[in-house]
């Protein structure tokens, strides 16, 4: 039962004081006064609020008279004297503390039963920069920073459409957490929309201090130990607003500059925006570059390691291929250590301060490396093949498909070491079945592979010309297939279709 906002100015500020400890809270602040021979009190957080334009609103009501506010006290301050955008109304005292803690600022009036609430917050906030993990060549230099609004507004700038929804959401029970849903009312598919929403309805914790990977793991229950993610992150609002485009969801959280796209395939995390940033034929070879790289870092050492150990199976051209003399530590633990080293040598990166990751890469790359293959602990195949995998691995788009792609790596290698050829035929099988098992928000994980769509696959191996590009995905279900009508000879229908592609 809500209690509702007193008539008695002295008794809101009792309980205000009580359920907000103003006493103990410092940067809780209640500032009591007086305009027009009226009592009021104006209740904000010390830290999230724009001094500058509450002092102006406090300007402002100072100017008030007393036969200015005779009589409908309430709806002359607020409708006349209170000249700000963003003002609200609240009923509740439960109603005012939650959106005091959330940043604006509740003024309240002796003799009145409703408080103003008004908008006038400001959080930190740094200036928009481009992702370091989704650089470009050519593009925007603008990225999604920790501050909601900024987010929303980026992508607003993107797609002017008066159908482009932001539903907002809280989520944690303490926490409060400000979550946006976005889409494009008329092209996302509504089932869709509403599975997403009611998973956000149903977040029962006390907090999310890691935003969207809670809400991630939150709204995607049963993924728990799948590595593969089943939602794409990206700080670009260009990447963003292509996947609007084409009937996927967005969900924002307050404090993150991630965004995720519901629902993405294995496919959607091998893309980047590069590839859309060059000609058509430029950006092929880099999708396939990018391609065979992610095959490298995932086949290339269990295959190798598979050579080294059943030489018998390599034809008579590529018996070349083994250590040319032994070490003093079998190879499969040489691999195991190796990728155990690289991954220290990564975590050792980002916890180095800038300044000094280039003489810590150093001390990885010649005092440990050099010095193994030297001491006869290593032999130099191994560096030279776990070092191919693991740049393979780097230029994976994705960061989670990338980490998820290095243990699906150690689970072959271990399947390669313990049966041969047959643990590296089940363990690929093991792969492919996982991840075409998998579903992301009902979307088959490797579709258009997997069910098999042969439009849809050109989409995939190629990037589409954006001439060519007016199909939506079709496993998106999207209420409007098409997003490019193209002129049509006389005689024959507008928005023909020229293939079902994957963006």
């Amino acid at each position: 039962m809500k209690t509702p906002v007193s008539k008695r100015l002295e008794q809101n500020i009792a309980y205000l004081k009580e359920n907000m400890a103003v006493e103990q809270n410092f940067d809780v602040i209640i500032r009591e006064l007086k305009f027009g021979n009226v009592n009021a009190a104006l209740l904000f957080i010390d830290g999230l609020t724009n001094d500058q334009i509450v002092t102006l609103l406090l300007e402002n009501l100072t100017e008030i008279k007393p036969e200015d506010i005779g009589t409908h006290t309430f709806d002359k301050i607020f409708h006349r004297f209170v000249n700000f955008t963003e003002v609200n109304k609240a009923e509740y005292l439960e109603d005012v503390v939650q959106k005091v803690l959330m940043g604006p600022q509740a003024l309240l009036i002796d003799g009145e039963d409703r408080a103003i609430i008004i908008d006038a917050r400001t959080y930190p906030a740094r200036s928009p920069a481009e992702p370091d993990l989704e650089k470009v060549v050519r593009g925007s230099r603008d990225g999604f920073v920790e501050t909601l609004v900024f987010n929303t507004a980026l992508i607003r700038r993107r797609i002017r459409d008066p159908r482009l929804r932001m539903e907002v959401m809280q989520a944690g029970l303490r926490s409060k957490t400000d979550v946006v849903m976005c889409y494009i009312k008329d092209v996302a598919n509504p089932q869709l929309v509403e599975n997403v929403k009611k998973h956000i309805d149903q977040i029962k914790i006390d907090g999310l201090p890691m935003a969207e990977k809670a809400v991630e793991e939150l709204i995607s229950p049963g993924s728990y130990w799948n590595p593969f993610p089943k939602v794409r992150y990206t700080e670009r609002p260009d990447v963003a607003a292509t996947h609007l485009l084409d009937g996927h969801v967005l969900v924002l959280v307050d404090t993150s500059p991630s965004v995720m796209i519901t629902p993405t395939t294995f496919w959607h995390h091998l893309q980047h925006a590069e590839e859309f940033r060059q000609n058509p034929t430029v950006g092929v070879y880099l999708r396939w570059i990018r391609y065979i790289g992610v095959a490298i870092s995932l086949f290339l050492l269990p295959l190798w390691l598979l050579a080294v150990l059943h030489p018998n199976l390599l034809p008579p051209a590529l018996k070349f291929i083994g250590p040319a003399k032994n070490a003093a530590i079998p190879i499969f633990l040489q691999i195991l250590i190796a990728e155990v080293a690289i991954d220290m040598v990564r975590l050792a990166t980002i916890h180095t301060p800038t300044a000094l990751a280039t003489a810590m890469g150093l001390i990885a790359a010649l005092l440990i490396g050099q010095i193994a293959t030297t001491v006869g602990l290593f032999t130099p195949e191994v560096i030279m093949y776990a070092a191919t995998a693991a740049v393979g691995t780097f230029l994976t788009p994705s960061y989670e498909l990338a980490l998820a792609n290095r243990l699906a790596r150690l689970f072959l290698l271990v399947m390669v070491a313990v049966l041969g050829l047959g643990g590296f035929i089940i363990g690929v099988a093991a792969f492919i079945i996982l991840l075409a098992t998998t579903r992301s928000f009902g979307v088959p994980y490797l579709w258009p592979v997997i069910p098999f769509n042969s439009g849809a696959i050109k989409g995939v191996l190629m990037r589409t010309p954006v001439a060519m590009n007016n199909i939506r995905p079709s496993a998106l279900k999207t209420k409007d297939p098409v997003k490019q009508h193209v002129p049509a000879p006389a005689g024959k229908p507008l928005g023909r279709r020229r293939g079902d592609n994957n963006k």
